[in-house]
């Protein structure tokens, strides 16, 4: 792998996430050599990928160099490769480029799709967890309009236009916005020979609601906005096979659509080697406050692929991208900490809210004390997520492109830059 030998303790941090992300940011590479390994090249802000999948922001808008994240940084090395397995034991990773021994390993390999073991599912439906998911769905949802546009045949229109979004986490009800907003006042513009009143969004969640891991206030919000969008509601409703553009359901409802995005459910996403003992629900790996694995003080686990269990949260800590970066900036001071023989603390979540956004001056936020609703929380929406990303360029685009969609109604270009490709995905 060409890493050169130091004298220096040898931390591998795997995965380029929020959690790797802020470790290599704020750790003192005085007292460690830090290699930091991912099978992509540039980091990538999740939350914003339902937009990038809407046309409403281009892919590089959200994703940001790793090597420029590094910087000068002394004594750091960022190589592109995926982990394979890991051995314990000899404390060396395996990857396709070579092994790799470590001192202290840092494993923040996050989370991919949960599709419950249907392979129909997996196989034919559009999920939306990396970049090349959010361009791969932009181009069926553009050249599906334009397919529309070409066919006699109504069946066949309407399942080019029917939308099913499974799951109504914030990705889902965030997706399902963004589409009826497409429809409301963008594609009338584009397809103005097209009849659009055609167009269905469907959300189909198995709750009882929508964002059903915020309070009921928030779920109801946001449950309103989306029906004013005509987005069309499907709770307490699972989705159990996809074939031939049919989607099934366990209830008597059934849809006939071209367009299945997948977003309801996520998995830890590990490498090879981890003992079964220490994987738990979810196919997290069982660490102790600190963040590290039973027996091996220096493995640690962090972010979605981590199962944590605190006072607060008994049932592990939530799957969230403000866990995962409160977890790498706690690593990084704790490392920098034991470098000076000082003592570490444990973990504690600061739980600073969740939200939601569901279209133009539609958002839902939830603190601990109160909940904000409409255009104040939109905008309490967009500055978080603007003060989140990497870069001052990604932010000023960013800004940008919203300020300017805001005032002209014309989120993005549309373009069709590659046919859409049906992959295989885990």
């Amino acid at each position: 792998m060409n890493i050169p030998e130091s004298d220096l303790p040898r931390l591998v941090i795997i995965g380029a996430g929020f959690v790797g992300l802020q470790i290599a940011k704020n750790i003192d590479t005085r007292h460690y050599q830090l290699v930091l390994l991912d099978k992509n090249n540039y980091h990538t802000f999740q939350p914003l990928l339902y937009q990038v999948a809407s046309a409403g922001l281009e892919p590089d808008s959200i994703a940001y160099p790793i090597r420029k994240i590094l910087g000068k940084k002394k004594n750091s090395y960022f190589r592109l490769a995926s982990v394979d397995s890991i051995n314990f034991e000899t404390s060396e990773i395996s990857t396709q480029i070579g092994d790799l021994s470590y001192d202290i390993l840092v494993i923040a390999t996050g989370a991919t799709n949960n599709f419950f073991n249907n392979t129909a599912i997996q196989n034919h439906s559009l999920p939306l967890k990396t970049v090349v998911d959010a361009l791969d769905l932009r181009s069926k949802i553009l050249e599906n309009f334009e397919k529309a546009l070409n066919t006699q045949d109504l069946s066949r229109r309407e399942e080019l236009m029917n939308f099913v979004i499974v799951g109504a986490g914030p990705t889902g009800v965030e997706l399902a916005g963004a589409l009826a907003e497409l429809k409301n006042k963008i594609l009338p513009k584009d397809f103005p020979d097209l009849d659009l009143r055609r167009m269905q969004i469907n959300l189909i969640e198995a709750a009882p609601r929508v964002l059903a891991a915020m309070n009921e206030t928030s779920s109801k919000n946001a449950h309103q906005y989306l029906k004013q969008l005509g987005v069309q509601i499907w709770t307490n409703t699972r989705v159990t096979d996809y074939s031939n553009n049919k989607v099934s359901t366990d209830g008597k409802t059934s849809f006939r659509s071209d367009n299945l995005i997948w977003a309801a459910g996520v998995s830890g996403c590990i490498p090879g080697g981890i003992p079964e003992s220490e994987i738990a629900r979810g196919n997290r790996v069982v660490v102790n406050t600190l963040g590290q694995i039973k027996g091996y003080e220096n493995v640690y686990v962090l972010g979605d692929a981590a199962y944590m269990e605190t006072e607060a949260y008994p049932n592990g800590l939530p799957m969230l991208g403000s866990v995962a970066k409160q977890q790498g900036n706690y690593l990084a001071k704790s490392l920098n900490q034991k470098a000076k023989n000082k003592p570490v603390p444990a973990f504690q979540y600061n739980d600073q809210g969740t939200m939601a956004t569901v279209g133009r001056n539609k958002a839902v936020v939830q603190m601990s004390r109160f909940n904000v609703r409409g255009w104040l929380a939109w905008f309490l929406w967009m500055s978080i997520h603007l003060m989140l990303l990497v870069g001052f360029r990604n932010r000023l685009v960013v800004f940008i492109n919203w300020t300017w969609n805001y005032i002209n109604y014309n989120n993005g270009l549309r373009l069709i830059i590659r046919p859409f490709q049906r992959r295989n995905h885990k």
